[in-house]
C-alpha cells in the first residue's frame, strides 16, 4: 500500500469541465453571442495556450486577465477582459461539482489510512472555495496550490513544499495521481516520482511521455494506491 498519494483537483475529482462549460457559456450568453459552440472552441484553444505559457513560468495574472478580451476579440467585440476575469471566478468559486465516485474513492483511501494530500495548478482563492464547497476538504491532510507555492506544475519546484512537510515521502511509497500528462505527470516525472495518469475517457497518449501507470477508473486506481 502507498502511503502517500499527492491529488491533483481539476477533472480528477472536481468537475472542473462542467462548471467551466457553465461559467463561460453565461458570459457569452449575457453578451449575445450567437454561436455559443464556435465561442466556446475559441475560448478553450486561447485558455489552453495561456496556461501553457503559465506551466513554462509565465505569470498567472495578467495572461488570464486577457482570455476573455482575445476570445471576443475573435467575434470581432470589445470587452473588459479584467472585469470578465473576475465575474468568471466569482462562478468558479462556487463550481462544487465532483466527479462521480469521487467522495467514495477518498472515504475508501482515507479509512485505510493513506495520507491525501491536494497538488494543484490554480488560483488559491479559487481551489479553496470549491474544495470546501465540494465537501472533500476534510479527506486532505494537506493542500498545495500553485498559486501559493509560486511555481506551477510541471515545475519541479512546485513539488518542494511536498517534499519539506513530509521529509519520508518517496517515490516508492507516493503517488502523484493526476488527469493531465503536461503538468501533473511531467511534473511528477521531473520532481522524480512515480505517478498514475487518470484517463476515465481513454484520451490517445499522443506525448512523448510516459505515466508510470495509467487507470480509467476509481476502482481501478483504489487496487492501485492499496496494493
Amino acid at each position: 500500500m502507498k502511503k502517500y498519494a499527492i491529488f491533483d483537483l481539476d477533472d480528477t475529482l472536481l468537475d472542473f469541465t462542467r462548471g467551466e462549460t457553465e461559467g463561460v457559456t453565461a458570459i457569452f450568453n449575457q453578451y449575445g453571442v450567437t454561436d455559443v459552440a464556435a465561442a466556446m472552441t475559441t475560448y478553450l484553444t486561447i485558455n489552453h495556450d495561456i496556461w501553457h505559457r503559465i506551466e513554462q513560468g509565465a505569470a498567472r495574472g495578467p495572461l488570464l486577465d486577457t482570455r476573455f478580451a482575445r476570445t471576443f476579440a475573435t467575434l470581432g467585440m470589445q470587452v473588459d477582459g479584467v472585469a470578465l476575469e473576475a465575474e468568471y471566478k466569482g462562478m468558479l468559486n462556487h463550481n462544487y461539482y465532483t466527479l462521480p465516485g469521487a467522495t467514495a474513492f477518498l472515504t475508501g483511501l482515507a479509512q485505510a489510512g493513506v495520507t491525501l494530500i491536494a497538488g494543484t495548478n490554480g488560483t488559491k482563492s479559487v481551489q479553496e472555495s470549491r474544495l470546501a464547497g465540494s465537501g472533500i476538504t476534510r479527506f486532505f491532510d494537506d493542500v498545495f496550490i500553485s498559486e501559493d507555492v509560486g511555481y506551477d506544475k510541471p515545475d519541479s519546484r512546485f513539488f518542494a513544499p511536498i517534499f519539506t512537510a513530509y521529509p519520508t515521502l518517496t517515490s516508492a511509497n507516493a503517488l502523484m495521481i493526476g488527469d493531465s500528462l503536461r503538468s501533473d505527470i511531467q511534473g511528477a516525472t521531473n520532481a522524480g516520482l512515480a505517478n498514475v495518469w487518470f484517463n476515465p475517457h481513454h484520451t490517445p497518449n499522443s506525448a512523448a511521455l510516459q505515466p508510470t501507470y495509467e487507470v480509467d477508473s476509481y476502482a481501478a486506481l483504489t487496487k492501485l494506491v492499496l496494493a
